[in-house]
């Protein structure tokens, strides 16, 4: 359980003006987290109706203007736009002359390090990646679930100290990841949690087709369960019939996904076949039971009736 305390106002440095170039998700919550800190968002740049729309909900009374008007304004910039958007981003402020020496330019891209802010670094600015390791709803609950958040945080040397204040000012914890290290930090996350939103909609999915009522009140405790257990255990928390090696039972999932939803079916051979190996690794599922076993996720790929290929 975090232990995190706001500080006192009176023990805190400098305030700044923070702007936001990007209101998605992310930008406009973490201003609001940081005008809970005492700072002053004072500009918001968001182009659809729905960013908008939340940047009015989580900053009343803050305007809505071009990126190179937050750059004037605010000494502290976060670029909240989608990955692939960023670079080119960072290159057009530089190139227009919107980045001003001595201002803070935060990212919160996951995947890249500071290294996508050269561009910037060399008009003057100073870079920081602080990605917040969190899902955003785009609402006020986001700024409460940045308490005990873990931000991957990159940063030079001589602005760790910045970087960690601004986090720790969010109510966030930092966890300082290599630039060279960003992709693969950003890949572990996006395996963690994006595909859980896959997999815990098509099982919500499945079970509906199956006849179940209320398929989020179903999965909510089983789940709630097996994630603590693995957050405790890892490979150990494995349970289920790849991991007994229950090849019948497999099967039977295999052929019953091809009957009613055949679009699920090849993430499900992958993960049982990923959860093979790890069963295996770890001793959890037995070699004599194994073969088997692989045999029926080798085949599962081809339907029912139309012949195995083996």
């Amino acid at each position: 359980m975090s232990t995190f305390q706001q500080p006192d106002p009176k023990d805190r440095p400098a305030r700044l003006t923070v702007g936001v170039v990007g209101a998605g998700r992310v930008g406009p919550a973490l201003a609001a987290s940081l005008q809970l800190a005492g700072h002053r968002p004072v500009a918001v740049s968001g182009v659809s109706d729905a960013s908008r729309r939340r940047a009015a909900q989580l900053l009343p009374d803050v305007p809505l203007l071009s990126p190179e008007q937050v750059m004037q304004r605010a000494d502290l910039v976060l670029l909240t736009v989608p990955d692939d958007a960023l670079p080119g981003l960072v290159e057009g402020l530089a190139e227009t002359g919107a980045v001003r020496p001595g201002q803070l330019l935060v990212h919160t891209s996951g995947r890249y390090g500071t290294s996508v802010l050269d561009p910037a670094l060399r008009a003057g600015a100073l870079p920081l990646a602080l990605h917040p390791a969190m899902t955003f709803t785009g609402t006020p609950v986001d700024v409460q679930r940045l308490a005990g958040c873990s931000f991957g945080v990159t940063a030079p040397e001589e602005l760790r100290l910045a970087a960690e204040a601004l986090v720790i000012e969010m109510g966030g914890e930092p966890e300082w990841i290599a630039e060279e290290n960003r992709p693969l930090y950003h890949a572990a996350l996006a395996l963690g949690a994006n595909h859980l939103v896959t997999l815990v909609a098509q099982a919500m999915d499945l079970l509906r087709a199956a006849g179940v009522a209320a398929p989020d009140r179903m999965l909510g405790p089983l789940l709630g369960a097996a994630l603590d257990n693995a957050l405790r255990s890892g490979d150990a928390a494995l349970t289920g019939p790849v991991a007994r090696g229950d090849a019948g039972t497999v099967a039977a999932h295999v052929a019953e996904l091809h009957r009613h939803a055949p679009g699920a079916v090849a993430g499900y051979l992958a993960m049982a076949r990923a959860t093979a190996d790890r069963a295996l690794a770890h001793g959890l599922l037995k070699p004599e039971l194994a073969e088997d076993l692989l045999g029926v996720l080798a085949d599962g790929a081809t339907p029912p009736g139309e012949g195995s290929g083996r």
